[in-house]
């Protein structure tokens, strides 16, 4: 977790849009730090090994600040949206034992009934974990799962030290069928239409030639 973890932080004293656009010419991401009652620390963090960590949802780091250790979870991350480079990291100061509030991805394993989808209504939960223990995920399983059958939130099962903090009304998942399209009804209903037609043109015809 935290441990393996580890970024280099440097001191930032220069502020706005062209100072950051230096930092990041000079392989750095600007970041700022909040938490505890603390005045915001701003700090500039190396591009490359931040952008590895930040590949995991709700990192936690510990930074060395100049020679300063400070334990952080990453909050938020601001990225251009057409590059999706980092542009700012948002952290704030945890303590070991502390809970925090965090978001965690639903991971969906197995396969559902023959012939249904897996609907995934929600693709993250809303929970509270010791900091240095946040799930990298939770798992529901929709193995043989026929149609109609639904996961609420509250039917997820979380690790051990994990609240659900999402309603636990939630829909999660929902197991469904394929549905035809308003084309595929229309055409249907076409050519219902075309064959009924041709079956009273053809009755049509042989009551002439009765006659």
């Amino acid at each position: 977790m935290a441990d393996e973890n580890k970024l280099s932080a440097g001191v930032r004293t220069s502020f706005g849009k062209g100072a950051a656009r230096k930092l990041r010419v000079a392989g750095q991401i600007p970041a700022v730090i909040y938490g505890h009652g603390a005045e915001p620390k701003h700090v500039s963090l190396p591009a490359h090994e931040t952008a590895l960590l930040l590949r995991k949802s709700n990192v936690v780091v510990t930074l060395d600040i100049e020679g300063s250790k400070e334990l952080v979870l990453v909050k938020d991350v601001q990225k251009d949206p057409v590059r999706q480079i980092i542009e700012h990291v948002d952290l704030i100061v945890v303590r070991k034992g502390e809970k925090v509030t965090v978001d965690v991805p639903v991971h969906v394993e197995g396969e559902s009934y023959p012939g249904t989808l897996v609907m995934l209504e929600h693709n993250t939960l809303t929970v509270e974990a010791e900091a240095t223990n946040i799930p990298a995920s939770v798992t529901v399983s929709v193995e043989g799962l026929e149609e109609g059958a639904q996961i609420h939130a509250g039917d997820v099962v979380l690790p051990s030290g994990t609240t659900l903090v999402t309603d636990p009304g939630s829909l999660v998942i929902n197991i469904t069928v394929p549905r035809a399209s308003a084309a595929d009804d229309a055409a249907e209903a076409a050519s219902e239409a075309a064959s009924a037609e041709a079956s009273a043109e053809s009755a049509a015809e042989k009551a002439a030639e009765a006659e």
